[in-house]
């Protein structure tokens, strides 16, 4: 390796599995100290243990790399908070931060009940939140300010099945811009990914999606916490390993104004709404069909 990240110091949530795992690994490998977080759970969010993060920082270092190991529920403040602490703690600063713990809990609308939506926008928006609040804290103060890595999902523009997942996600996404905007100023950047990995969460996905493996996501988490990217911030990028993307900043696309220059009414609306200023179409509907025929045939396979 290149040593791309050598004397830097990185925290990364859900570091135990997954995409979060890889990122860790790799960072180290490319010469950071890493805080690997992560407090594993089966999928349901049972048998928690520190087992996980105990078994990458050992990985670690038997590679010859430098980590160590915080186990806790990354939703809590005071985990975020001493995730951050540890790095401070042992080895004087922190650099960046990487928030990949997630967890799913998939129901319709209509069907989700209060703990399902509440478990998933915890850990996903809460925790992401804490880790942000503890590091930006510390980089805004630091020589060289640190980079601020979240990982959203293409899911956060709409979801039939984790509205709860999309939401959090979403919030991903303008928690992080709004780190960027707020933060520039003191040299932290940050910055979203969209990973499309085969993963723990997205295994049992009943349909066809472009994905790659976690490790596969690796590379870019390391270049986004690098010096490389210290000028790239309020972005989100697409990745599946072997195509990157990036997604469009939301504007204002086209307006109308009040005939009478005051306040529209009901009535000027229906009259002008549809000709001046019309709708913008949600991509996924076009894309639900194909994922709804792929539903129904994977069904009908399972029944056979």
């Amino acid at each position: 390796m290149a040593g791309h990240l050598s004397g830097k110091n990185i925290a990364v949530t859900g570091a135990g599995n997954g995409i979060g795992r890889s990122v860790a690994v790799l960072c180290a490998k490319e010469g950071a100290n890493v805080v690997v977080a992560d407090y594993g759970v089966e999928l349901d969010g049972s048998a928690p243990s520190s087992a996980v993060a105990d078994e990458v920082v050992n990985q670690i270092k038997e590679s010859g790399g430098n980590a160590i190991a915080v186990a806790g529920d990354v939703s809590e403040s005071e985990v975020g908070q001493r995730i951050v602490e540890t790095a401070i703690e042992a080895w004087g600063r922190i650099d960046g931060v990487a928030c990949a713990a997630g967890i799913l809990r998939e129901r319709m609308l209509f069907n989700m009940t209060d703990e399902e939506f509440d478990d998933v926008v915890r850990v996903h928006l809460r925790g992401h939140f804490n880790v942000y609040r503890a590091a930006s804290a510390v980089m805004r103060k630091q020589e060289g300010g640190g980079s601020i890595l979240g990982f959203t999902s293409g899911a956060f523009v709409a979801s039939t099945a984790q509205p709860n997942y999309s939401a959090a996600k979403g919030g991903v996404v303008s928690l992080t811009k709004s780190a960027a905007f707020a933060l520039k100023r003191y040299g932290v950047n940050a910055n979203c990914i969209a990973p499309a990995a085969m993963t723990r969460m997205s295994e049992n996905v009943p349909f066809e999606i472009e994905a790659g493996a976690p490790e596969d996501i690796a590379p870019l988490a390391a270049f986004l916490l690098s010096d490389a990217a210290k000028d790239i911030t309020a972005q989100i990028y697409t990745c599946t390993g072997k195509r990157i993307a990036v997604w469009n900043q939301p504007a204002e696309v086209r307006e109308m104004t009040a005939n009478n220059g005051e306040a529209f009414t009901f009535e000027e609306i229906v009259e002008r709404l549809d000709a001046d200023i019309g709708v913008e179409e949600l991509p996924l509907f076009a894309d639900l069909e194909r994922r709804m025929k792929e539903m129904a045939e994977k069904t009908e396979q399972g029944n056979a």
